[in-house]
């Protein structure tokens, strides 16, 4: 195979993992944020019934994320990534099918289920493939997905509006796109022929197990950190759409969290090699929370589109960050550590729609909902600021993230 040929291939293997996160994460999971205010507006559903189904798709997410840390088989990981694509399909079309809560409740479910292949089995599928084929094993192409399939989400819903589609007609729009991207998911990805080419030296790769006092800092850290991210990415374009001056701008305001969200992986993986990953870790966090808690200051579209700069530019580095940290602990099967990351960042994603939902039913408003969750985020700040300073993993790890600049 020639170095062209190689170089095309390369490119077209992390297009299908791009597009697979605009399928499985802008479609299938993201698009109920910028249609759940039309939802509210055409249908029965309240606040708090929004908050429950947002639960649900998280919580399908986490049996995912769990199902993709066990699974050891890479032929296994490639049939459950290519279900998921068409479930993720499968699941926004019959949004359109009914109005009925448990219907939706399932669907919900099974969508946040197929948004974890695009986010984790893909990403494995893909390091396979680079690895075997001697290539780099980045995945920041891969990861900006998730940032480009917000956009899209945003921007269709904006278009559907302007031709004053109902709620169904979106979510049927919303599957004809599914379809379409689907294709790309599908056939670029080649299928696992062999094992993973040089095992043996991954498995040779030194093992940094964390301390006690890491796991013990960083899981509830994380779990702050998850419970900040899920407010916005559920309520964001409702929040927006409820103030009177700010009637329109909510998908636009969706689609800058998206274009912020898109670079972050690599700007703070820069970051990390000057302040180490846990001082990036800390930055994101605080800068995130100042996002988050934007909208319950100021209703005013400058400090909106601020809000939607920050927190867009923040989440998806947080998740990278730790994410690394764990693949740097443990080279040959950092699985085990992401699944229960993972599970504490999911956690928080199931709780904090359907709490946040209930109070905003009962107050009429979200601003307990954005300060509760800015508060989460800066707890998990501290808790990591602490962690930096007592513990020797953090401290290694942030010595091994700076060290990679002169590599």
């Amino acid at each position: 195979m020639t170095a062209v040929t190689l170089s095309s291939r390369r490119f077209k293997v992390l297009l299908a993992g791009v597009f697979s996160q605009i399928l499985c994460v802008g479609v299938a999971r993201f698009a109920y944020t910028p249609l759940l205010p039309v939802m509210q507006q055409q249908t029965w559903m309240s606040d708090a019934d929004g908050g429950w189904l947002a639960a649900l798709n998280y919580s399908g997410y986490i049996l995912g994320a769990v199902l993709a840390a066990s699974v050891r088989s890479i032929y296994i990981k490639d049939t459950l990534y290519r279900i998921g694509l068409v479930l993720a399909v499968l699941t926004t079309a019959g949004m359109a099918l009914t109005d009925h809560f448990w219907l939706w409740a399932g669907l919900r479910f099974l969508a946040g289920l197929s948004s974890s292949g695009s986010m984790l089995l893909a990403s494995g599928l893909i390091l396979h493939w680079l690895i075997q084929h001697r290539q780099r094993g980045e995945l920041g192409i891969h990861f900006a997905g998730v940032g480009l399939g917000i956009i899209v989400a945003a921007l269709a819903v904006e278009m559907m509006l302007q031709l004053s589609l109902n709620w169904q007609t979106q979510w049927w729009g919303f599957s004809v796109l599914g379809a379409v991207l689907l294709v790309p998911a599908w056939r670029w990805l080649p299928r696992p022929v062999k094992p993973l080419l040089g095992a043996g030296e991954a498995s040779a790769s030194p093992v940094m197990p964390p301390s006690r006092t890491f796991m013990r800092l960083m899981l509830p850290a994380y779990f702050c950190a998850g419970y900040g991210y899920v407010i916005s990415a559920t309520f964001i374009v409702t929040i927006v759409e409820r103030e009177p001056l700010l009637v329109g701008a909510g998908n636009w305001t969706f689609a800058l969290v998206g274009l912020a969200a898109a670079p972050a992986v690599m700007l703070w993986d820069l970051i990390a090699r000057r302040i180490g990953y846990l001082g990036a870790l800390i930055v994101a966090m605080l800068i995130q929370a100042v996002g988050i808690v934007l909208p319950a200051i100021t209703s005013s579209l400058a400090g909106i589109l601020l809000s939607a700069v920050l927190y867009g530019g923040t989440f998806l580095g947080c998740v990278s960050l730790v994410l690394t940290m764990a693949g740097r602990l443990y080279p040959s099967s950092p699985a085990r550590l992401m699944g229960q990351m993972t599970l504490a960042y999911g956690a928080a994603q199931i709780c904090a729609p359907a709490l946040t939902g209930m109070l905003a039913e009962a107050s009429g408003h979200y601003s307990v909902g954005l300060w509760l969750a800015g508060g989460f985020v800066i707890i998990g700040a501290a808790l990591l600021a602490w962690l930096r300073q007592v513990d020797q993993t953090a401290q290694r790890l942030d010595a091994a993230a700076k060290a990679s600049v002169y590599a």
